[in-house]
C-alpha cells in the first residue's frame, strides 16, 4: 500500500509541521509553538520567509527589529504560559543568527523554551564561500551556528530534507520536557531551505506531547519526611520550579500544615503571596533579613524547584547550621543532588502534595514560628520606611518608586526586570500579590531583557497589565522593540529611570576597590576620568521616537498620577523619572563573592581586599 505523500520545500514542510504540535497538561491543550518570530534575510527570506506567507492561516508571524530581541519576547512568552506553550524566532545566516547567542544564553540558563530557526551556509557548498560564510581552515563543516551549540539544550543541522523530521521531533521532545527545556537551535542551510521533497502526510498530524507529573520514589519520599519530622529549624528555599509546576496551591498547603516557613530565589518570589504568614520574602544576597537570619542556623534546607545559584547562597556563605542537612525537590536530577542533597526527583506539584500527605500531623514547634514571624514584622517595617515619602513634592529616590509602584499596580499586574539597581531592591522590597507578578529575569540577568519579554507577556496575557522596568543603562542597551509594541498595539507599559550611569556596577566597583570607574555616563573631566557634567540625552523624547506615549514626572505625587494614566492608556506608554541617587534601599543582608584584587597600590583596593578575606573565611563546601 503506497503512503499519501505532500510535496513542499523543506521550509513549508517545517512550518506545518510546528503549526500541528501541542503540550497537554492535566486535561490542558496548547499549541507548542504559537507564532515565530522574523528577520529576513539572503539566508532565510526565500525559505522560512516564504514558508511563513504561504502558512498565515496556521502560523502566525510576528516582526521583530533585533534578533536578541526577538527572543527575550519568546522567552517572556514561554515564561508567563509557564512554559507550557513557546515561540519559534527565525533569522539570516550571519550577523542575524550570532545575534541570537545572547536570547538562547538566557532561555537555556533560565530553563525557559524556545525555538532558534536561523539560516545556514549552503550545504551543497556549489557556492562556496558564500556570504557571511565562517571559513574555517581545518573543518569544512563548521558555521557562525555552531556558537549557538554550547547556549542550546538541543542542537542540529537540516543538511538535507529528509533529516528534518528527526531532527523536528528531537526538537519538540527537548521543548515539551520541562526537565531537558532551553534553546533549541536547528540550523537551516539556505539552498536545503528551499529543495522540494515529498513527505509523508503522517509528518504533519496534530501531535501531543504530555507534559507528565513525575511522582517522587516512594522510598525517597519517606526519607524526606523522615528528615522533616527530625529537623527543628526547616526552612523552604522557593525556586521557580514553583511556577512552572503551577505547583503555588500545593507550596501554601504544605506552609498551612507544618508551619515551615518559605524564602524565595527571585525566579520564586511570588510562590506565596507577600502577606502570608510563612512567606519570609526573598533569600541570599538580595534576600531580607528574616530569611537570611533563618538560613544561617537552620538545620533542614528544602530546596524546591531552585537551582541553588550563588545569589541564593551567598557564595556558599548562608547556610551555617554545624549540621545543616538539604532536601531537594526538582524535576531535574542535576538539581536535586546539589549540595550534597537528599533528593526527590519529581514534579514539584506533584512532590509537595505527596510530602504534605506523608506529613501529616507534623508542625514545626510553635516558639520556631513565632520567632520567624516577628522577624517577618519587623521587615516589614523596613519595607514601609524604604518605601515612604515623606515630601511627595521631591524628586523620589528608587525605593519610593517602588512603593508609588505598589499603590497603584492590581494584584495580577506582572512587574518585569532583569539587571541594575533594581533586582536586589525588588527583591528584598516588592509585595508580591499574584504568582506571575513577580517577573525577574535573574538567571543571565541580560540587560535589555525588560522591554521585548513585556511584550512577549502581553501576547501571552493579553488583559494584563504589564510594566518594564529599565534604568538608563538597560534602555540603552535595547529599546528597540518598542517600535514593535507599537506596530502590534502592544500597550506595555515602560518605567524609564535616569540615574546617569550603571547604578549598581557603580556601587559594586566602589564596594570592591574599582572606585566607580567607567561606571557614570558623563563628560570627561581635565584629568580624563568620567567625572564631568551629566550627557545631555533625552530618553524620553528618544521613547517618544520611536511612537511611544511618554508622560515625564519630577515628583512622587506627579509619579503616582503618571502610573495611574499609564495603566489606564489603551497605547504603549513611558513613564520618565529621574530619581534621587540618595541610597534608600536595606543594606545587603549577605555577602556575594565577587573577587578583589590581592595587590594593589591604591588605598580603596587594598582595603577592599581585607574586607573580601573577611568574607572568604565564612564559605563552606557542602558535601
Amino acid at each position: 500500500m503506497s503512503q499519501s505523500v505532500r510535496r513542499l520545500t523543506v521550509a513549508q514542510a517545517l512550518v506545518r509541521f510546528l503549526s500541528a504540535q501541542y503540550t497537554e497538561r492535566d486535561g490542558v491543550r496548547r499549541r507548542l509553538i504559537s507564532g515565530t518570530w522574523g528577520i529576513f534575510g539572503h539566508g532565510n527570506v526565500a525559505g522560512i520567509g516564504q514558508a511563513l506567507v504561504e502558512a498565515q492561516d496556521v502560523m502566525p508571524y510576528h516582526q521583530g527589529r533585533n534578533e536578541q530581541a526577538m527572543v527575550h519576547a519568546a522567552v517572556g512568552y514561554a515564561r508567563q504560559l509557564n512554559r507550557l506553550s513557546a515561540q519559534a524566532v527565525t533569522t539570516s545566516i550571519g550577523p542575524g543568527a550570532t545575534n541570537l547567542v545572547t536570547g538562547a544564553a538566557l532561555a537555556t540558563v533560565n530553563r525557559i523554551p524556545v525555538l532558534l530557526l536561523p539560516g545556514d551556509s549552503f550545504a551543497t557548498r556549489v557556492a562556496d564561500p558564500v556570504l557571511q560564510q565562517l571559513e574555517h581552515p581545518v573543518s569544512g563543516d563548521i558555521s557562525v551556528n555552531d556558537a549557538l551549540r554550547p547556549v542550546s539544550r538541543y542542537f542540529d543541522r537540516v543538511v538535507r530534507p529528509e533529516s528534518l523530521i528527526p531532527a523536528a521531533l528531537g526538537a519538540m521532545r527537548v521543548l515539551a520536557d520541562p526537565a531537558e527545556t532551553g534553546a533549541v537551535t536547528l540550523a537551516m542551510p539556505q539552498d536545503v531551505q528551499a529543495e522540494a521533497f515529498d513527505w509523508p502526510e503522517e509528518f504533519f498530524a496534530e501531535r501531543v506531547w504530555h507534559v507528565r507529573r513525575p511522582a517522587a520514589d516512594p522510598a525517597a519520599l519517606a526519607d524526606a519526611a523522615a528528615a522533616v519530622r527530625g529537623a527543628r529549624r526547616p526552612l523552604i528555599v522557593a525556586g521557580g520550579g514553583v511556577h512552572h509546576s503551577e505547583a503555588e496551591d500545593a507550596l501554601r498547603e504544605l506552609a498551612d500544615a507544618t508551619g515551615i516557613p518559605v524564602a524565595s530565589t527571585q525566579a520564586g518570589k511570588g510562590s506565596l503571596r507577600h502577606d502570608h504568614p510563612a512567606d519570609l520574602g526573598g533569600i541570599g544576597h538580595t534576600g531580607t533579613a528574616v530569611s537570611d537570619d533563618l538560613a544561617r542556623t537552620a538545620d533542614l534546607v528544602i530546596g524546591i524547584g531552585t537551582r541553588y545559584s550563588d545569589f541564593t547562597t551567598a557564595s556558599s556563605t548562608l547556610f551555617q547550621g554545624p549540621n545543616v542537612r538539604f532536601l531537594n525537590l526538582n524535576i531535574t536530577s542535576f538539581d536535586a543532588h546539589k549540595l550534597g542533597a537528599l533528593s526527590l526527583v519529581a514534579d514539584a506539584r506533584a512532590g509537595l502534595e505527596a510530602l504534605t500527605a506523608d506529613l501529616a500531623g507534623h508542625r514545626v514547634d510553635s516558639a520556631y514560628e513565632a520567632e520567624y514571624r516577628a522577624g517577618k514584622e519587623r521587615w516589614d517595617s523596613v519595607v514601609e520606611a524604604a518605601y515612604a515619602a515623606p515630601d511627595e513634592d521631591a524628586r523620589p529616590t528608587q525605593t519610593q518608586l517602588l512603593g508609588t509602584l505598589d499603590s497603584v499596580v492590581g494584584d495580577d499586574d506582572v512587574v518585569i526586570n532583569a539587571a541594575g539597581s533594581l533586582p536586589g531592591d525588588l527583591h528584598k522590597l516588592w509585595r508580591a500579590r499574584s504568582p506571575r507578578q513577580y517577573h525577574l529575569e535573574y538567571g543571565y540577568s541580560c540587560m535589555g531583557y525588560e522591554i521585548p519579554a513585556g511584550i512577549g507577556v502581553r501576547m501571552a496575557a493579553p488583559e494584563t497589565p504589564v510594566w518594564s522596568l529599565v534604568g538608563d543603562g538597560t534602555y540603552l542597551m535595547m529599546p528597540t522593540e518598542i517600535v514593535t509594541a507599537v506596530q502590534e498595539g502592544i500597550n506595555v507599559n515602560l518605567v524609564l529611570i535616569q540615574n546617569h550611569g550603571y547604578a549598581s556596577i557603580g556601587g559594586l566597583s566602589e564596594e570592591t576597590g574599582g572606585e566607580r570607574f567607567g561606571t557614570a555616563y558623563r563628560y570627561r573631566a581635565a584629568d580624563g576620568t568620567f567625572s564631568g557634567d551629566p550627557l545631555p540625552v533625552d530618553l524620553a523624547a528618544n521613547a517618544a521616537s520611536l511612537g511611544m506615549d511618554v508622560i515625564r514626572a519630577e515628583t512622587v505625587r506627579e509619579l503616582r498620577a503618571a502610573l495611574a494614566a499609564a495603566r489606564a492608556s489603551d497605547r504603549p506608554t513611558c513613564v520618565y523619572v529621574e530619581t534621587d541617587p540618595t541610597p534608600s534601599a536595606p543594606a545587603a543582608q549577605a555577602w556575594w563573592d565577587v573577587p578583589v584584587a590581592e595587590v594593589a597600590s591604591r588605598e580603596a583596593a587594598i582595603e577592599a581586599r581585607k574586607t573580601y578575606e573577611r568574607h572568604v573565611a565564612d564559605r563552606r563546601r557542602h558535601l
